[in-house]
């Protein structure tokens, strides 16, 4: 099965959010996984509204958590916490 990766966030300090954005791209890709959203247009229809709003597509749950745990999105993430709020959760799909 499928997995996306899904994280809503809040930046609160875009200059150090920025080189997250600009590492953390790099290293999702090289997990396998390819952006379907990316701080795209939305509607907040229930719950806490974040600004930004992140869907990867990886083969499996497994793929992404990898990705999370890996060293390269690790130093990435290093740059986006103190400089965001976020929500993440990985959900496995009902397709391949």
């Amino acid at each position: 099965m499928g997995a996306l990766w899904i994280n809503h966030v809040t930046v609160t300090d875009p200059e150090s959010y920025a080189k997250y954005a600009e590492l953390a791209g790099p290293a999702i890709a090289k997990h396998g996984g390819t952006f379907i959203a990316r701080a795209s247009r939305y509607v907040q229809l229930e719950g806490q509204e974040a600004p930004r709003n992140v869907v990867v597509r990886f083969d499996t749950v497994e793929a992404a958590v990898a990705c999370y745990e890996s060293p390269e999105y690790q130093e990435a993430l290093s740059h986006a916490n103190g400089a965001s709020d976020r929500n993440l959760v990985v959900v496995e799909t009902t397709e391949d």
